[in-house]
C-alpha cells in the first residue's frame, strides 16, 4: 500500500524545506506540491522539485498546472474533481495523472478518460470537506476500478490505514498524517 503526501501551507515550509521533505519521505512513497493561495507557485514547485528528486519519492507531482508540470520535469500531476478536461492533455504530455473523485461516478469517468489512478474522499471525517464517505464506499469504489484507488480525507492513524488497506486501497494520501 503506497502512502501520498499531499502538501499544504500547514506541512510545507519553504524556509525548512529540506527538512520538511526530510520528514516526508521518512513514511511516503508518493508528494504532490499543492499550494491553492501563493502568488509565487512557479518559483516554489521549481524549488520544490529540485529539493524533492534528492529523496527516493517514486513520484513527484504538482498540483492542478499539468502544463506547469510537464515545463518543471515533474513526473506527473494531480488534477481536481473540475479539470477532469485536462486529463487527456496531460495524458499527451507523457504525465503520470492522479485525479481527485469523490464519488463512483467521477472514479469511473477518471479511469475512462485515462487516469493512471484515482483519490477517493472524504473516506473519514476531515473539516471542511463534507459528510465522510467511509470505508464500505470506498471498497465499493475500489471493485468497481482496474486502476488504483488511493484513500483520502480524516487519514490519520495507523487504524486508519489499515481500514483503507483492508477496503483494497492501492494506498492511502493524507496532509495531516504527514506533519
Amino acid at each position: 500500500m503506497i502512502a501520498y503526501a499531499i502538501t499544504d501551507l500547514s506541512t510545507l515550509n519553504f524556509n525548512t524545506l529540506d527538512s520538511d521533505l526530510q520528514r516526508f519521505a521518512q513514511k511516503a512513497d508518493m508528494i504532490v506540491y499543492r499550494d491553492k493561495v501563493t502568488k509565487y507557485y512557479q518559483k516554489n514547485a521549481s524549488l520544490f522539485l529540485a529539493e524533492a528528486k534528492k529523496y527516493n519519492f517514486s513520484k513527484i507531482l504538482l498540483h492542478s498546472d499539468y502544463k506547469l508540470a510537464h515545463k518543471l520535469k515533474a513526473d506527473g500531476v494531480h488534477l481536481t474533481s473540475s479539470e477532469f478536461s485536462d486529463i487527456q492533455k496531460a495524458k499527451d504530455l507523457g504525465l503520470f495523472i492522479v485525479v481527485s473523485t469523490h464519488s463512483l461516478e467521477e472514479a469511473l469517468e477518471a479511469q475512462k478518460l485515462g487516469a493512471d489512478l484515482v483519490t477517493f474522499s472524504p473516506v473519514f471525517a476531515t473539516p471542511n470537506k463534507g459528510e465522510p464517505k467511509g470505508v464500505e464506499e470506498l471498497r465499493k469504489v475500489v471493485s468497481k476500478l482496474s486502476i488504483g484507488v488511493i484513500a483520502l480525507g480524516g487519514i490519520m492513524s495507523s487504524e486508519q490505514i489499515e481500514a483503507c488497506r483492508k477496503s483494497g486501497a492501492f494506498g492511502f494520501a493524507s496532509i495531516r498524517y504527514f506533519k
